[in-house]
């Protein structure tokens, strides 16, 4: 048996009673990759059992990647094996406390050894990390993908990149509802956009439907997150210039037979986004507005509320709302549907919707690692799975 220390299970198991789980630091490092049996140590009245763990590392500890580090670490079928970031910085605390270990995300000794006179154990670079590794979720910025990359698969991981990068570097696309039976067994897919995330949850239960869908549909997309201080506009609206914009043609790379056409245009807000669409349903689509509402509700993340019932009539009072009920960060995961701004006129669907930008693509990435490495062949299950581990996991 591995040694290390116990400390609490950050979830509760599945069945039984009250367990506690050995994070033997650094038994990672002894651990053949490739998903093989981790042991971990289960205490309880009954005696040991052993977990099947999909060790996870996260290329990226920031606004998307601490996210996704803690939905990760929620799950009983996986575990952190390590977080990168570019040099000592306030992230590196949030990271020690919750007990993930360090890497640097370069391989240059100068900056790896820049950790220790911060204050903080640095197990080694990015390539120390993917030795250890099954896949790693790449949270890096944008447009830096084709470089990781080539480290990805010279080192034989799988990987995960976020909607910065373009479906053609990544080879594939995810979105838990629409492909994850295409994404299974895959070396390597990308998670779409948090905008897309958003369009496909709608979208694909109403193509599922229809058998066809043809959709218009505008983004109005917040300026910067709310951590961002080096972005705009903070005082004037800015139209995306390029026609479509790269939304709809992203959510074709989830669900090809959407035909679906996008504009998008910044607006002075670090909230959400919000959409305005407007679909055209086929002949004998068989559907009503409380049809229409009901399919959706029949779906996973997806919350629909009556503004004028609720006083949730703006994304300010969705963000306060997500807080209320406890969600860490004020993070909502699911998209948010007025029910009164939804509208069935003959074949036209008209309605909006609003998309938390820092966290709706955060339980996708979960859903994306078992498909990725062939553990859950049912996206609805997987999906369950996720949500029900990361509300426990927040006290929720």
């Amino acid at each position: 048996m591995s040694q290390g220390s116990w400390l609490p299970l950050k979830y509760p198991p599945v069945s039984g009673p009250y367990k506690e789980r050995i994070l033997s630091w650094p038994w990672w490092a002894r651990t053949p990759p490739m998903c093989e049996e981790v042991f971990i140590g289960v205490r309880f009245e009954e005696g040991m059992e052993r977990v099947m763990s999909i060790k996870v590392a996260i290329n990226g500890y920031g606004t998307i990647g601490k996210r996704v580090a803690d939905a990760v670490d929620a799950q009983d079928d996986m575990v952190i094996i390590g977080v990168t970031k570019t040099r000592p910085s306030f992230g590196c605390d949030l990271a020690v406390r919750k007990g993930y270990p360090l890497y640097c995300t370069y391989d240059d000794a100068t900056k790896i050894d820049a950790f220790a006179p911060a204050g903080y154990e640095c197990h080694g670079g990015l390539s120390d990390l993917l030795k250890v590794a099954d896949i790693v979720v790449d949270c890096s910025p944008g447009k830096v993908g084709a470089a990781n990359k080539e480290a990805y698969v010279n080192a034989g991981v799988k990987y995960i990149f976020q909607g910065g990068e373009k479906h053609a570097m990544a080879g594939m696309s995810y979105t838990s509802s629409a492909n994850h039976q295409e994404n299974l067994n895959g070396s390597g897919t990308r998670v779409v956009s948090c905008n897309t995330t958003g369009l496909s949850r709608t979208l694909v239960p109403l193509y599922e439907h229809c058998g066809s869908l043809s959709v218009e549909c505008t983004m109005i997309r917040r300026a910067a997150d709310p951590g961002d201080s080096a972005k705009g506009p903070i005082n004037a609206i800015k139209p995306v210039l390029k026609v479509p914009s790269h939304h709809g043609p992203d959510v074709m790379t989830v669900k090809p037979q959407i035909d679906i056409n996008s504009m998008a245009v910044a607006v002075p807000t670090t909230l959400m986004h919000c959409h305005s669409i407007v679909a055209t349903l086929p002949e004998g689509h068989g559907l009503t507005t409380e049809r229409v509402l009901e399919l959706w509700s029949n779906n996973p993340r997806i919350i629909i509320m009556n503004g004028g019932e609720t006083g949730i009539t703006t994304t300010a009072e969705v963000m306060e709302y997500a807080r209320d009920i406890g969600r860490k960060w004020g993070d909502l995961h699911e998209i948010f549907v007025w029910e009164d701004g939804v509208k069935l006129s003959g074949n036209t669907l008209y309605y909006f919707q609003a998309i938390h930008q820092e966290s709706d693509v955060i339980p996708e990435n979960v859903d994306a690692i078992r498909a990725l490495m062939g553990t859950e062949d049912d996206w609805r299950v997987s999906v369950a799975k996720t949500d029900a581990a990361i509300a426990i996991y927040n006290g929720i």
